[in-house]
């Protein structure tokens, strides 16, 4: 049976790239931990380094090993701060965000639980709602907030408000007198969501009528790229308009107005967590979210 040392013995071997400086921070000899990793591996009947060439790296093995590992050490750290210190979180909490959510309440958010919880680090990770479900799920991380047409099963979504998809253009472009129709949008390059996406799926579909020419349509998962093409007249395009408002960047856009028929669906965030793993900082973070969750800002 391994030991939780060896856990943080195998985390600095990787981190540090080698098994020196693994042994300067244990002030112990190279061999020592060597022979350590070596006693595992024996134990474990599997090779956890590869140790072919210079570059010290883990086998398959080794990294199957190491992930299961941390989510061990990552349950005993929770047992102990839930038994020793109720009420108080430390440690590392990974939350991740859809990238609306970082240009709407992210800052405020993560204010708010900075205050409330001083030692705990907080370790972010922008992504598309499906990857950040998968993360969620293998427990890659704690905390979500996703597109709630990407919870996966068993996790807690609480909703937060609905947030408008509207259309913009550069601000020099000239506007026709009345709303633009699907046919007037489709005569224009369309930059959005990523491929893949509910968003980008809505907007390819209000094109399908086969009496409207089929704009090129491109997809990018960074937003801010996106507002940053439109401005630069790249194309028209689709975004969260909470995201627009609160802007920060000097781009030069405007709102398109559309037909009823180039509507498109509000965009609904919720926060995702495994209650039997993350309950209190989920509640934490939902508590957070929901007070800095203002459409009207």
């Amino acid at each position: 049976m391994f030991e939780f040392k060896d856990i943080e013995i195998l985390q600095d071997i990787v981190k540090a790239g080698g098994f020196r400086a693994a042994a300067q921070k244990y002030n112990l000899s190279q061999s020592a931990i060597s022979a350590r990793v070596s006693g595992l591996e024996k134990k474990l009947g599997i090779l956890l380094f590869d140790r072919s060439n210079r570059q010290v790296r883990l086998t398959a093995g080794g990294l199957r090993f190491l992930e299961e590992a941390q989510r061990l050490s990552r349950a005993r750290d929770r047992i102990w701060q839930e038994l020793t210190h109720p009420g108080e979180l430390s440690g590392t909490v990974r939350i991740g965000v859809a990238e609306t959510i970082v240009h709407t309440l992210l800052t405020d958010m993560l204010n708010k639980l900075k205050d409330d919880f001083p030692k705990v680090r907080y370790e972010l990770s922008v992504d598309t709602s499906g990857q950040l479900a998968k993360s969620l799920e293998n427990d890659e991380m704690d905390v979500a907030i996703m597109l709630r047409e990407s919870v996966p099963q068993g996790a807690v979504a609480a909703p937060l408000k609905p947030v408008e998809l509207k259309w913009y253009c550069p601000e020099t472009m000239e506007l026709p007198d009345k709303p633009m129709s699907l046919r007037d949008l489709a005569s224009h390059a369309i930059v959005t969501f990523p491929k893949g996406t509910p968003p980008f799926r809505e907007v390819e579909s209000i094109f399908a009528a086969p009496d409207i020419s089929q704009p090129a349509l491109h997809g990018s998962a960074s937003l801010s790229t996106v507002k940053h093409l439109v401005a630069g007249g790249f194309g028209i395009g689709v975004l969260p308009s909470l995201m627009v408002k609160n802007s920060m960047w000097n781009e030069q856009i405007k709102e398109i107005p559309v037909s009823d028929e180039a509507s498109l669906t509000a965009l609904h965030f919720v926060i995702a967590y495994y209650p039997e793993r993350n309950r209190e900082i989920g509640a934490a973070v939902q508590e957070a979210a929901k007070l800095f969750d203002h459409n009207d800002r």
